[in-house]
């Protein structure tokens, strides 16, 4: 009777800890795990030798039952996810990923001649504009070697717009050139896509897929509407329209659009999961956090694996 008491007023959760590689952390390092419930209330804090850890927790069945998992390791940055959402016999799984404090970008997989072989469709986008393959290698290629951070930018929101599915196609269908100057920046580029796109993400929104940001040029300047997808607690992607700036391109007028990664859906979260982003200097989105944020997202989602063509190390 004692036991299936105790089944019935705890809950399990799995917490494997990864690396930017999206390997488990090295065995035996150790890694300082913080367990919060859902009112804020210290479960544990505790060092383990084992990047995968399953804890026991209270079920109180209530709002207590949404977690934070905090995790940290010597020469790592922390780390957290919330809410994860536990049930009485149910084991939970909570997918967490440190950095190093010193990250930096392992571009092998996003070489030219390697893209052509793991991600073919991108190639005719990232070509478009250039005279020629030659010449699009060597723009791409300046991006990589000046400015890395742009181009994990550019790799992780390709990456996250690959697999939204809009009621026509995903929204690479209907991009037709990237802009390749200096408003490639570290949070987001721009290019010019087919008007189709707009309606199409309309319609998203009204399947629930998006939603709309009312007085986007505040933070956009020069946005005529912007729609962010809610798929994801953290790292959704945002599409905004600059309508007022078009481009013919092989015979149809394009818009002008703003693709980026916000890091988190909603307040709470952005607050209490502030340790996450204690890193960023300045006020512009840091890659490496998308790339992080958004990977915990879709695995605790349960979606094909974030998997852009670089790792950090």
């Amino acid at each position: 009777m004692a036991t299936r008491n105790a089944e019935r007023n705890t809950a399990s959760v799995q917490v494997n800890v990864y690396d930017g590689t999206r390997e488990l952390l090295a065995k035996k390092m150790p890694v300082l795990y913080t367990i919060f419930d859902g009112f804020k209330k210290q479960i544990l804090r505790d060092f383990k030798k084992s990047p995968s850890v399953t804890f026991r927790v209270p079920f109180y069945d209530n709002l207590g039952d949404n977690y934070t998992f905090l995790a940290h390791a010597g020469g790592y940055a922390q780390t957290g996810l919330f809410p994860i959402q536990v049930s009485a016999g149910v084991t939970e799984q909570a997918d967490l990923m440190l950095l190093p404090k010193e990250a930096g970008f392992d571009f092998r997989a996003a070489r030219w001649d390697a893209l052509k072989d793991s991600h073919p469709g991108w190639l005719p986008l990232l070509q478009r504009g250039a005279a020629n393959e030659a010449a699009a290698r060597d723009r791409y290629t300046q991006v990589m070697e000046r400015r890395p951070e742009s181009l994990a930018a550019l790799l992780n929101i390709l990456t996250a717009l690959s697999p939204i599915s809009l009621p026509a196609g995903t929204p690479l269908d209907y991009f037709k050139e990237l802009l390749w100057d200096d408003t490639m920046q570290r949070d987001r580029f721009f290019g010019y896509a087919d008007p189709a796109l707009l309606d199409q993400v309309r319609r998203a929104a009204k399947q629930g897929a998006f939603q709309q940001e009312l007085g986007s040029a505040l933070f956009h300047p020069g946005a005529t509407e912007s729609y962010k997808q809610v798929q994801f607690g953290e790292a959704n992607v945002q599409l905004t329209f600059h309508e007022g700036e078009t481009k013919k391109i092989g015979g149809v007028d394009c818009v002008k659009v703003e693709p980026d990664i916000d890091y988190f859906k909603d307040l709470a979260a952005h607050i209490f999961l502030e340790v996450v982003v204690n890193g960023i200097t300045g006020s512009l989105t840091d890659p490496k956090q998308v790339y992080v944020l958004r990977w915990m997202a879709g695995r605790h989602a349960g979606v094909p694996a974030f998997d852009p063509p670089y790792t950090i190390v």
